[in-house]
This record gives structure tokens, C-alpha cells and sequence, in this order.
């Protein structure tokens, strides 16, 4: 994923609804950069960026922890003497 789409991601976790958007005359490189968030529901605060950031951190390792996942779940399947064919078949990885 891209910077923006973790950007987005995170800021989509942390409400329920389309709670936020991004400024049309942005500031910086990137129209959807932190500095451009703005809020459209009155009852919500700006989260922080360093909040942001947490969450951002979050969503990364819980991808990565994904991705460790399924290559553990891959070797055991071949350590039980699956061939990679095998594996593929059944689980598409």
C-alpha cells in the first residue's frame, strides 16, 4: 500500500462514516497528506498525527504479521509433505 492508502486507511478506522476529507487547495506535494485532513462531522476532533501515525504503524504490522503468518502456515503444510502444486491448490498461496 502506498503511504496515502495507509493515510486514508487509518483515518477511515477511527470513525464510523465519512467523517473526513481532503482540502482541494492543498498544501505540501500531496493532496492527501495529514496537513490536508479536514473534518466534516462537528461532533469529531482532527486526531493527531501522531495518532494517526499509531494507527498507520499498526495497520503496516498487522499486514506484515499477515504475511508472516501465511508463509508459516506454507513451510508447515510443506513440512507435512505437500508439494507446492498442493498448496497451491488448496489455498492459493
Amino acid at each position: 500500500m502506498t503511504e496515502q492508502e495507509y493515510l486514508n486507511k487509518a483515518l477511515a478506522s477511527m470513525h464510523n462514516g465519512q467523517w473526513f476529507g481532503f482540502k482541494k487547495d492543498y498544501t505540501g506535494t500531496e493532496r492527501m497528506a495529514y496537513e490536508n485532513v479536514i473534518v466534516h462531522d462537528s461532533s469529531i476532533t482532527k486526531p493527531t498525527e501522531a495518532e494517526v501515525n499509531a494507527k498507520i504503524a499498526e495497520l503496516q504490522q498487522a499486514e506484515t504479521d499477515k504475511e508472516t503468518k501465511k508463509a508459516s502456515g506454507k513451510q508447515k503444510l510443506k513440512d507435512l509433505g505437500l508439494t507446492d502444486d498442493e498448496i497451491q491448490a488448496l489455498i492459493g498461496v
